[in-house]
């Protein structure tokens, strides 16, 4: 009796470390927890908890008990395989909103006015850092917290901890993801970059009619108060592109998990 309490503890412990490879890799991939400065511990312990947690209702139909260190190293590669590519999809998303910062501080001119970005904790500019900021916000505001755990769960549901899984499953949902990343991190900043390319043509024929006006002392500063102009009635529109951003990451995993089952 107690060899098959010990066998069955040994069994659930097994699990836990798997699973802790499983969300570690996702958060390390997911920007929301850099947006604050969290000590290590307190993650660490974070990744304990919800690890212990899934591993409970999935306590009946899990059964892990690996006989070598090789094969639990092997489980443990797997493991972190399947959670860096749940965490891919988030990563994507928040690429998004970096395309868009990028595109506006570019036709704004603030590309080499950098500040520091707790997201990537790089130095990035002006707009970039504000879009990073306003992803993790939208993420909150759309319950992405609670989705990401809900995709956790649904993983190890649909690849049970300790399993075998083939990674060509989520190439084509990832892919498509990414594909899709540059037309919706175009509409984020589409009517700023718009805006300020019709600006760049009034500029050209300014240029071309008075030649001895210096179009650059004159064109910086109005291309800077009409890109935050822009940027300011474009925010009430904000929504709708940051939201099928974000519903690309739940598509993407629908379409892995759906394989998962074949």
């Amino acid at each position: 009796m107690q060899q098959i309490v010990s066998l069955l503890g040994m069994s659930w412990i097994t699990a836990v470390l798997l699973l802790a490879a499983r969300i570690a890799a996702v958060l390390l991939l997911t920007p929301v927890l850099y947006a604050v400065n969290v000590p290590v511990l307190v993650r660490v312990l974070l990744v304990v908890a919800l690890s212990c947690a899934l591993a409970l209702p999935f306590a009946a139909r899990t059964s892990v008990l690996l006989q070598d260190t090789g094969s639990l190293f092997g489980a443990l590669l797997r493991e972190a395989a399947i959670g860096a590519t749940l965490g891919l999809g988030v990563l994507l998303a928040f690429a998004g909103f970096s395309l868009a910062g990028r595109l506006v501080d570019v036709q704004v001119g603030f590309g080499l006015a950098q500040v520091f970005d707790p997201l990537t904790r790089a130095r990035i500019p002006i707009v970039s850092a504000l879009f990073g900021l306003l992803a993790v916000l939208f993420f909150f505001l759309v319950d992405g917290h609670h989705a990401l755990l809900r995709g956790i769960a649904f993983s190890v549901e649909r690849f049970p901890v300790g399993g075998d899984w083939v990674l060509g499953g989520a190439a084509e949902p990832m892919v498509r993801q990414g594909a899709g990343l540059f037309t919706l991190g175009f509409a984020l900043a589409s009517p700023v970059v718009l805006g300020l390319l019709l600006l760049d043509f009034v500029l050209a024929v300014v240029s071309r009619n008075l030649p001895q006006m210096n179009i650059f002392m004159v064109g910086l500063p109005l291309k800077i108060t009409l890109g935050l102009l822009a940027l300011s009635v474009w925010a009430a529109g904000f929504g709708a592109p940051a939201r099928r951003l974000y519903q690309a990451i739940y598509q993407a995993w629908s379409a892995w998990f759906a394989q998962g089952l074949r």
